[in-house]
């Protein structure tokens, strides 16, 4: 936020309901607790005074952030178009593809799709310098940089991510999973700076078969004639040529500018092909002989040892410059390396700015290719991006990006992201351009750019025309009309909002802007639940914060407090109220709250909390409990598994990286260790760590890591008892109610699937007696597999009572419902959390049912229109499908196939459909 504007700062595709109803600013029936005297307007006064002397945000104030990423005007169509050029690509275009689709797909924001992407990029690159920056990326993706003791040249036993892998030409398909060689390669194989030739033992027995020597000043390098001459066509026709050196036998090399070392180490190479023996000094020796006398192998086996002795800034700026000199790839690669796998603490290193920035550099670097070099740009960039930055440098590495660009949507996100830095800068005439450039190249989001920069520039009418012009002439988006919004008032300013909400829920703007308008007409109660409605299903710190300024004028700190601790739970160094609270507001709002918490009282409330399913006030006192002790670090674990629940991943990763920095004990670390690559993929890896953690000692975190992964490994049901077995032992190991409650609803959950209903139901009844208030779900099933539908009808009623996210509640008890009970149930789900898809799927098929194909395509359009989601596109193709559509039914099936290439159903969707089409159009051409 800055100058009081509300800019989201994370996004995220879906989140879990937060139904703030029975928190401590609201009264049961969801109106606000006035904890203030007279009007609100005199309370604000006297408490921003105390503790927010700039005031409260305005209407006039608020506006939306330009998202800085491509944004197809067709995102089904552009993912269709993706998948169909993928399939047909050849080996050297793929890559590419696949860095194509994670720019494309980043507006769903979805960080595992997103790393899926980069994995398969990496996968398929072939020249080392792009290996190496994909490599580079998917490790600042998983952020890293923030692991205590993981230095940025670490392997961490994955191929794919290993820096000595990718300094290796070439591709492998199967690279993903594999592990690297780094722990099993001999020491000598990669021997240190310090390794170094003695002359009196190493050559001693070497001097009986030499036949001629290299003299260097008074001293002489004894070699094998025949075995010089086979290192390169200059050296035999030196030795066995017409030249003079061919018929003597001492050669005087002392003008050559190499040192006796170097010659001495040409003989022991020229006869054992090892590099790997001598000091980095002999070994640029050794490579400017190979290039001037062109041994093509010595020189390779050179610059890969010099490749592999650069492990740090310092070696990489000394060795860059001879790497662009010389042109070697190899090295500078190399050198890429370091400087890539510091981000993004390197971006704040002068030296390498300097070097990335230069014209100099620019001109040597174009021998790696333009796309490699927008590879490293683009990378660079959304470093950049991400850090914030608008510095001069940062506006180098866009151009850099854009001049570096082949194809249209590389050209085109380079311009828009020139265009949004420059935003930030005020610079926003020339921000217009850059945007009208992207606009042109057919990314139809860039002009509302256009439009925002004439806004600035007073030019009002003319944003509002361009915007009116793009409603009218393209398929409307909800960020269309949030844009016109901006430049419309009045009546018709709501509006635009509002229409904004009904075709994309997910933009939080409108939901802001209504908050504050009604909290300015002192409509307090309708201010509030305005946010709320977003916060329900919406977890950013940009909405927590404005709910925690609200809450702040009303004189009730206390709920302040909680909604503020909330967001540095989503993000540490969030700049609260745009800096303009006093320095530390935390200590600031706990002072001046009356009561003053125990560990024991806050224990107690975050039971409550949690057995109330209100997860955001149970990050509040994890916060608060860690705020007072931060040596708890299994609270850490804590906030990570509620930020999960609410589909926050980054912030949960985050919890992690923190976890495993503070961790007490081996034990602990390895449990961090698991979870981490757990998130990332690595099943089998994340098995092991659990196990090892056992092995070291037996703890009900390390029992539990182990039952959650075996579950994921899809066992066959004579194989879950393992999971039921590990899951009993991590009861029988010390832990808190609330984790208990979770082991013993996934007990609960894996009886089912081995067909013990009458365990299942014993589990989640004792979770349940622990207040796991989700157990209910759990038992509800166990009750409709036993045919007793109303029992687990009666169930879900009870969750709902009890829980303050009360979406997924309500939808699972539709499963149980009669049909029109089931469709209020599924209407009052979607009213809570329109980003839930199953609600559109069931009206969708209830109006398939009725043979109301037209309105069943449209309601799953309404959802994929925000949220293009696998089942949601699968379901539509099938639709398509039925009323004979087959070109759309192939489109959404390619769609689908971009999100998840291997889901089987819409494989079988697919290929019927192309057959089906297929066999028409043989028809059509047999009646002709």
């Amino acid at each position: 936020m800055r100058n009081l504007k509300l800019f989201e700062r994370f996004k995220s595709t879906q989140i879990h309901a937060f139904n703030s109803q029975d928190s401590p600013s609201t009264s049961n029936n969801g109106s606000p607790r006035m904890k203030f005297l007279g009007n609100p307007k005199s309370c604000s006064k006297s408490i921003s005074r105390s503790l927010l002397p700039h005031g409260f945000p305005t209407t006039e104030l608020l506006e939306p952030p330009l998202d800085s990423y491509l944004k197809p005007i067709d995102l089904v169509e552009s993912l269709s178009n993706l998948y169909r050029r993928i399939e047909s690509s050849s080996e050297s275009e793929t890559s590419m593809l696949y860095l194509e689709q994670y720019t494309v797909l980043r507006s769903l924001g979805d960080g595992k799709l997103l790393r899926r992407c980069l994995l398969n990029a990496r996968r398929h690159a072939i020249d080392v310098p792009c290996k190496v920056v994909l490599s580079a990326w998917l490790r600042f993706e998983r952020r890293e940089h923030e692991l205590v003791g993981v230095d940025s040249m670490d392997c961490n036993g994955f191929a794919i991510e290993c820096p000595k892998t990718c300094l290796s030409h070439g591709y492998d398909l199967n690279l993903v999973n594999e592990h690297c060689k780094c722990s099993t390669l001999c020491e000598e194989e990669f021997g240190g700076d310090d390794t170094k030739i003695s002359r009196a033992d190493e050559f001693s027995g070497l001097d009986e078969v030499s036949d001629f020597s290299f003299c260097v000043g008074s001293e002489k390098a004894k070699c094998v004639r025949s075995q010089i001459a086979a290192l390169s066509r200059p050296f035999e026709a030196m030795l066995y040529g017409s030249f003079l050196e061919s018929r003597t036998s001492e050669i005087d090399f002392t003008e050559n500018g190499i040192s006796i070392e170097a010659m001495l180490a040409l003989n022991i190479y020229s006869r054992i092909k090892r590099v790997d023996l001598f000091r980095i000094e002999t070994v640029f020796e050794l490579l400017r002989l190979a290039s001037k006398f062109c041994c093509d192998d010595l020189k390779s086996a050179c610059e890969s040892r010099l490749a592999s002795s650069i492990t740090d800034i310092d070696k990489a700026l000394t060795f860059v410059e001879y790497a662009l000199e010389e042109r070697t790839k190899l090295i500078l690669s190399a050198c890429l390396q370091v400087f890539l796998r510091e981000l993004p603490q390197s971006l704040h290193n002068s030296k390498v700015m300097r070097f990335f920035c230069s014209s100099e550099a620019k001109a040597q670097l174009a021998f790696l290719g333009s796309e490699c070099l927008f590879l490293l740009y683009y990378f660079l960039s959304q470093v950049g991006m991400e850090e914030k930055l608008t510095t001069e440098p940062m506006l180098i590495l866009l151009e850099r990006t854009r001049e570096f660009a082949r194809t249209n949507w590389q050209k085109a996100v380079s311009l828009h992201q020139m265009g949004c830095v420059l935003f930030e800068r005020k610079d926003y005439k020339v921000a217009q351009f850059h945007f009208r450039l992207a606009s042109s190249l057919g990314h139809v989001y860039s002009l509302a750019g256009v439009s925002r920069t004439e806004y600035k520039q007073g030019q009002r009418y003319s944003a509002y025309k361009l915007m009116t012009y793009l409603i009218s002439n393209h398929k409307p988006h909800g960020w269309m009309y949030q844009e016109r919004s901006l430049y419309n008032i009045g009546v018709e300013k709501l509006k635009d909002l509002a229409t904004a909400t009904e075709l994309d829920p997910t933009l939080t703007f409108p939901y802001k802007y209504r908050a504050v308008m009604k909290f300015e007409q002192k409509q307090i109660k309708e201010a509030f639940e305005e946010v709320d409605r977003l916060i329900q299903f919406k977890l950013t710190p940009a909405c927590l914060e404005l709910r925690a300024w609200l809450f702040l004028a009303i004189g009730d700190r206390e709920s302040c407090l909680r909604d503020v601790r909330a967001v540095l739970c989503l993000e540490p160094n969030y700049v609260v109220f745009g800096g303009r609270m006093r320095d530390d507001l935390v200590e600031a709002l706990t002072r001046q709250c009356t009561e003053v918490e125990s560990e024991a009282d806050c224990w107690v409330r975050l039971y409550e909390r949690w057995s109330a399913v209100d997860d955001v006030g149970s990050l509040g006192v994890v916060h608060q409990m860690l705020q007072n002790d931060p040596s708890k670090n299994f609270l850490r674990f804590r906030q990570s598994l509620l930020l999960l629940r609410l589909n926050c991943q980054g912030a949960a990763m985050r919890c992690l990286r923190m976890a495993w920095n503070l961790a007490a004990s081996e034990t602990e670390r390895l449990v961090y260790q698991g979870w981490l690559l757990y998130d990332m993929g690595y099943v089998d890896e994340a098995l092991t760590k659990a196990e090892k953690a056992i092995s070291i000692q037996r703890s009900f975190e390390a029992f539990f890591l182990k039952a959650y992964v075996l579950a994921d490994k899809n066992l066959d049901p004579d194989e879950t008892s393992c999971v039921v077995q590990v899951l009993e032992e991590a009861l029988k190991c010390p832990s808190d109610g609330l984790r208990k409650g979770q082991a013993l609803n996934n007990l609960g959950s894996i009886y089912i699937d081995c067909g013990k209903l009458d365990k299942a139901e014993t589990a989640y009844k004792s979770a349940l007696e622990i207040k796991h208030t989700r157990a209910h779900q759990g038992l509800a099933r166990v009750y409709f597999l036993k045919n007793q539908r109303k029992e687990a009808c009666e169930e879900m009623t009870k969750l709902i009572e009890k829980a303050f996210s009360k979406a997924a509640a309500y939808e699972k008890r539709s499963e149980y419902c009669e049909r029109e009970k089931a469709k209020e149930d599924l209407d009052m789900s979607s009213k809570l959390d329109p980003l839930r898809t199953y609600p559109y799927r069931y009206r969708a098929a209830v109006l398939m049912d009725d043979q109301r194909e037209t309105e069943a395509v449209e309601e799953l359009s309404k959802a994929i229109a925000f949220r293009p989601e696998l089942q949601t596109l699968h379901l539509r193709a099938a639709f398509h499908e039925a009323t004979g559509k087959l070109s759309l039914a192939a489109q959404d099936c390619e769609a689908a196939l971009c999100l998840d290439p291997n889901h089987t159903e819409t494989l079988n969707l697919y290929s019927r459909s192309k057959d089906q089409a297929s066999s028409i159009d043989n028809t059509i051409i047999g009646l002709d």
